[in-house]
């Protein structure tokens, strides 16, 4: 376990998240082409993703970054290459998304996006993944009374209730408070801590990107792959992408 900039102190994981990542061995993707039409969006990426790793994916808006998540995941059927994952993918989406009127409450969100645990009840998983959000006072408040901040919370907890060896989130903080911004990467480090495989979407690019281990750059092609230190330095002239924030 290590300490980390971002959050200024070592998280110990749970049991539950030990034990289910430890034989996460990451996710590679070669040569992965898709077109809409005759418009092609992602064009011929190739990337891997380490196990306990956190990686940015950044790129301005029509960049392709949601449907190379989706890519990888495999909820889109590529024109052409290949994904190699050896553990499940989960795909936490963009909170505009979801529909936040649905009558249930914070904990159904969370427990309902579950599966079946055999040491643990779900209910149980459920209270735990909240209390590590910060939104376990908040479980029985309905989804519609929410705000953004907690939203994403919620969301987080939901994509973690489903324990993948893999993440894909899809601007997860995006348009909140950078406390909220703070704590839902504190987060996010510690699953990468536990052994999970995290790759996160945003559309900034700032000194806030010194908390990932890696960034990939994206507009429609892979620009640059490395360290924020080597990524920084290859595309310093290209001030569309700067910023200040984790996540946008």
């Amino acid at each position: 376990m290590r300490n980390h900039p971002s959050t200024g102190s070592s998280i110990a994981p749970t049991e539950f998240v030990m034990s289910t990542l430890a034989n996460n061995e990451g996710l590679r993707a070669s040569r992965v082409c898709f077109s809409y039409g005759n418009k092609r969006i992602i064009d011929n990426i190739t990337l891997e993703l380490k196990p306990g790793t956190l990686t940015a994916l950044v790129g301005p808006n029509g960049a392709g970054k949601s449907t190379l998540l989706h890519l990888l995941q495999g909820r889109l059927q590529r024109d052409s290459g290949f994904v190699e994952c050896n553990s499940s993918i989960t795909v936490m989406p963009q909170r505009a998304s979801i529909d936040w009127t649905f009558p249930i409450t914070v904990f159904e969100m969370v427990r309902l996006g579950g599966k079946t645990f055999k040491h643990q009840p779900g209910k149980q998983i459920a209270k735990q993944l909240l209390m590590r959000v910060g939104m376990e006072q908040l479980a029985q408040r309905r989804l519609s009374d929410l705000s953004g901040g907690q939203q994403q919370r919620v969301l987080l907890a939901r994509a973690l209730m489903q324990q993948t060896g893999v993440l894909l989130l899809d601007e997860p903080c995006s348009a909140i408070d950078p406390p909220t911004r703070e704590h839902l990467l504190s987060v996010m480090r510690e699953q990468a801590d536990a052994g999970q495989t995290l790759l996160v979407s945003s559309h900034d690019w700032g000194s806030a990107l010194d908390s990932y281990d890696k960034v990939l750059v994206l507009d429609n092609k892979l620009l640059a792959n490395g360290t924020p230190s080597e990524v920084r330095e290859k595309l310093s002239d290209m001030t569309c992408m700067m910023g200040s924030h984790c996540c946008g």
